[in-house]
């Protein structure tokens, strides 16, 4: 059996919404101190709290790229209520599964965006 699903090399190869928002009105940053992963999220959510776009930058291995990846994949487009609810375990499930050693890449992903989510509602207060 090999490491790695095909859909984490697809989005550890080919990365979906890679990049800096320079208007975003959310931003969140995240690292994991014994690996040395950090991933940064920047989201663009309009008038009626939808997430209308989101990018990230992420400095770590394959399976923290494609955690990021997907996870920016997984909100796009949804109301910020359903992007609260996305769960580390939702990341690792639409990428065919991580070996369990990596698993804490998807929690990063998960963090990142809830900590970009708590940016943006410090930002209308």
């Amino acid at each position: 059996m090999a490491l790695y699903s095909e859909k984490v090399m697809d989005h550890f190869r080919n990365p979906r919404n890679v990049g800096v928002i320079d208007d975003a009105n959310g931003i969140g940053e995240v690292g994991n101190a014994k690996c040395g992963d950090i991933m940064k999220m920047y989201l663009k959510i309009n008038d009626d709290e939808v997430i209308e776009d989101v990018k990230f930058e992420t400095f770590g291995c394959g399976s923290a790229i494609a955690s990021s990846s997907m996870a920016t994949e997984l909100i796009k487009g949804k109301p910020i209520s359903e992007a609260m609810q996305l769960t580390n375990a939702a990341v690792a499930e639409a990428l065919d599964g991580l070996p369990d050693y990596k698993m804490h890449c998807s929690v990063l992903a998960e963090e990142a965006i809830k900590s970009a989510l708590d940016d943006y509602e410090s930002r209308k207060k």
